[in-house]
């Protein structure tokens, strides 16, 4: 949808509208002009909201739109909506109704036949995945929880998943956590990106057997991604020599290359080749 000056070119409905995680510049263009022509924006703390708006001079009327108030909201919203005014949904940091309010207004505007359309940007998780080098097939769990029982459960669930898993807490908790987390996945890697885009961000990588040696700032919110699952050495029959060559080819070949490669040399399965070869790359 192409936008114009005026506000009444922009359909009537509910925006679901990306905000950035801590550096005010990662906000698109597209967001920047749907929250200026908004008849109202929602938010979670106006406080924090404001700062945002400010520095993009936007004046749009906010109102309180929070955990404790949500369902409050939904009828004087969807009135608002019904009336053809436009809407944007915020959240304090990154994008709408991901562990953030925003699931019973979106779902109301459902049963409603109400518009409703997403205007993508910053996402903390999709940011922590990019870096990580781990399986970008992943499990995004949300928050995690306070109480140890409920998060030995969590963990009994994770670490049966062959994908990354990817949670926030804050650093404080993490810090807390280090011990139950080496129980359940002392086999694996881990990346903690704390504060991203921040003036203080900073990331912590290394095995989760580990984790103690971390020179580890206990501030901040923390996205924490465990890596994906390693089968049992892949049992493939290929000697350090093999692995030595594969590491060598992948440094200047694709892995599908590598696979045929192999595969004439070895009486061994490509699948079972590949694989291999995704765990020898995750090594180097």
């Amino acid at each position: 949808m192409t936008l114009k000056e005026d506000k009444n070119k922009i359909k009537s409905g509910l925006y679901i509208v990306s905000t950035p995680i801590g550096n005010l510049r990662d906000i698109t263009l597209r967001a920047l002009d749907i929250l200026k022509k908004s008849n109202i924006i929602l938010c979670e703390d106006t406080r924090v909201s404001k700062k945002l708006l400010s520095h993009y001079e936007i004046q749009t009327k906010l109102i309180s739109n929070y955990k404790f108030n949500e369902k409050k909201n939904l009828e004087k919203v969807i009135n608002i909506i019904n009336q053809g005014k436009i809407v944007s949904l915020i959240s304090d940091a990154g994008t709408p109704a991901i562990s953030d309010p925003g699931k019973l207004l979106i779902n109301r505007c459902i049963e409603e036949n109400i518009l409703i359309v997403p205007i993508p940007g910053p996402s903390a998780v999709t940011a922590s995945i990019s870096v990580s080098n781990f399986s970008d097939q992943f499990y995004f769990h949300g928050f995690l929880s306070d109480k140890i029982n409920s998060i030995r459960k969590e963990f009994e669930i994770f670490k049966n998943l062959k994908c990354s898993i990817v949670f926030f807490i804050s650093a404080q908790k993490l810090k807390k956590k280090f011990e139950v987390l080496k129980e359940f996945f002392s086999d694996r890697e881990i990346l903690i990106c704390r504060e991203i885009t921040k003036i203080h961000e900073s990331f912590y990588r290394g095995k989760v057997s580990e984790i103690d040696n971390f020179q580890f700032n206990p501030k901040g919110e923390v996205t924490v991604i465990i890596s994906e699952k390693y089968n049992e050495k892949l049992k493939v029959n290929l000697d350090e020599s093999d692995k030595e060559k594969i590491k060598k080819l992948i440094l200047n070949k694709s892995i599908k290359d590598i696979v045929s490669i192999i595969s004439e040399e070895k009486n061994i399965s490509k699948t079972k080749i590949y694989n291999y070869c995704l765990q020898i790359k995750n090594e180097i």
